[in-house]
């Protein structure tokens, strides 16, 4: 029998778990499917998030599975492959297992009534199971796609970075390498100058005259030294960046190197749905309301699923945002029912 949720919520990130947690205490049956690629997994802590500064993420994601588990919301490590409308639902009988204080007890969750003809989604994962749910969370992400420069993969999220906000304060005072990757680049270099004096601008395949006189004189104003010709490798001595090698050979002593890795939003799942989106310097990402709510009736999309700039405290606000929500909506939805009856 196909298992039936309020809600199931795609990707156990920040979004999702927050998300997850709202749902769960507001006694809504709600499945996580998490494939376990967080974003920002090579990183080793995250930063600006008000009492967990420096925390791993690895870390956080435990505490947040953990808490959500408190609450009844069961996870399952699995990918999403198919999600369609549903017939349909029926009644869903939400009955949840949990322990409290070490023992278990049983507690009954507020009952989601049938669901209006055609209501819902049928969600299928990648190992075979398929469940059914009234509503959906899609916090599904982004991948960084780095630039094809010797040595960048190995290093990324170490002394290879791409937000200041993130590492700045760690890394800050070291000399600074900002590769670009397109003219927009320059602002990148003008940022990271915030948290060190010492900065190179590797144009790497980016002409010269690419940039505009604004740009150049940003970047003398700044400090900022343009460095042409193509970026060819990193130089690494005892597992520590200590250099940037150009393609003639030339050698320049940097500690750190920022970059812009190209931005792909996961939207697979939300185009399968009809979600409507919309074009960014960063990528194309579902159109959503102040809620996250999308273009395709009881599909919310959260995190950096909306965005290439949600930070880790963005994504747990947005994945707040979208759960309650939810809530309302199911409620209104099931009191209109009620009371045609």
């Amino acid at each position: 029998m196909t298992e039936k949720y309020a809600v199931v919520v795609i990707g156990g990130g920040a979004a999702g778990l927050s998300a997850a947690l709202v749902l769960g205490r507001a006694r809504h049956r709600t499945l996580v499917v998490d494939a376990g690629e967080p974003r920002n997994a090579p990183a080793a802590h995250m930063q600006g998030y008000l009492t967990r500064d420096g925390m791993p993420p690895t870390e956080f994601l435990a505490l947040g599975r953990a808490e959500i588990a408190r609450y009844g919301v069961e996870l399952v490590r699995d990918r999403v492959v198919e999600v369609t409308r549903a017939e349909n639902l029926g009644g869903v009988q939400e009955k949840n297992f949990t322990e409290v204080q070490g023992r278990a007890v049983t507690e009954a969750q507020g009952e989601d009534p049938t669901g209006a003809p055609g209501e819902g989604f049928t969600v299928v994962l990648a190992g075979g199971w398929t469940v059914r749910a009234r509503r959906l969370v899609v916090a599904t992400g982004l991948k960084d796609e780095l630039p094809a420069v010797a040595g960048v993969a190995e290093r990324f999220g170490r002394d290879v970075l791409h937000c200041p906000f993130c590492h700045g304060w760690e890394v800050r005072d070291q000399p600074f390498g900002v590769l670009a990757s397109s003219p927009a680049s320059v602002h990148q270099a003008l940022m990271v100058s915030q948290w060190s004096k010492d900065v190179r601008f590797f144009l790497h395949t980016v002409a010269e005259e690419e940039l505009s006189d604004e740009d150049l004189r940003r970047l003398a104003a700044a400090g900022v030294e343009v460095v042409p010709g193509e970026v060819a490798g990193l130089v690494v001595e005892d597992d520590r960046l200590t250099g940037v090698r150009l393609a003639d050979g030339a050698e320049h002593a940097r500690s750190v190197l920022f970059l812009a890795p190209r931005a792909v939003p996961q939207t697979g799942l939300l185009e399968g749905l009809g979600a409507e989106l919309h074009d960014t310097p960063f990528g194309a990402y579902p159109v959503v309301d102040a809620t996250g709510l999308t273009s395709v009736p009881g599909v919310w999309a959260a995190g950096n699923a909306i965005g290439f700039a949600e930070q880790v405290v963005h994504a747990a606000s947005g994945g707040y945002r979208a759960a309650s929500a939810i809530v309302g909506d199911l409620l209104m939805t099931d009191l209109d029912a009620a009371a045609q009856v």
